[in-house]
């Protein structure tokens, strides 16, 4: 007659502060990651996703950012960098948060295309003068001109507030650090 097997008692070890996260991070260590399974159906990733264009970091330029958006959208987009370059010129232009940025002092103004649209937005536009109640958007600080396709855009009011922009960065510095 066979014996029953025993089983082995459990061992327990109560975690203490500095042994829970090293136990932790030997468990993470141990784990592998699965492997595909042949045949198998990989999802594809979609190339560009409806909210606007995405770059590798090593892509990311004005350049790219333009030649990735609508037609209609790379005309404002262009307006719109004739604007800023001759109301602000010595601003920097660069790729930040996957948008072209525009900084003097920390950023004072950014371009995003969405699918329907391209935002002109301002860090402290709450800040800025806007007779014409062109500027939209409800935080503390941040604001935009929503531009949609056969718009006309209205050169000197966007001027007046890249100025502004610029001026109140020259003067406060970092919107960020605010």
């Amino acid at each position: 007659m066979a014996k029953p097997k025993k089983k082995a008692p459990k061992v327990t070890q109560k975690l203490t502060k500095k042994a829970a996260p090293k136990m932790a991070a030997k468990a993470v260590a141990k784990k592998k990651p699965a492997a595909p399974v042949k045949g198998a159906a990989q999802k594809k990733k979609s190339k560009a996703p409806a909210a606007g264009p995405s770059f590798p970091v090593e892509e990311a330029t004005i350049e790219g950012y333009v030649a990735k958006v609508a037609p209609w959208q790379r005309a404002v987009i262009e307006k719109l960098r004739v604007v800023l370059r001759a109301e602000a010129p010595r601003a920097s232009e660069s790729i930040q948060w996957g948008q072209p940025v525009y900084d003097h002092k920390g950023p004072f103004s950014y371009i995003k295309a969405h699918a329907a649209q391209v935002n002109f937005g301002f860090w402290r536009g709450a800040d800025l003068d806007d007779p014409k109640r062109m500027l939209q958007g409800e935080g503390e600080r941040m604001r935009h001109v929503k531009i949609v396709e056969a718009q006309v855009l209205d050169d000197a009011a966007l001027g007046a507030f890249v100025r502004q922009a610029f001026t109140l960065n020259d003067k406060k510095g970092d919107p960020r650090k605010a």
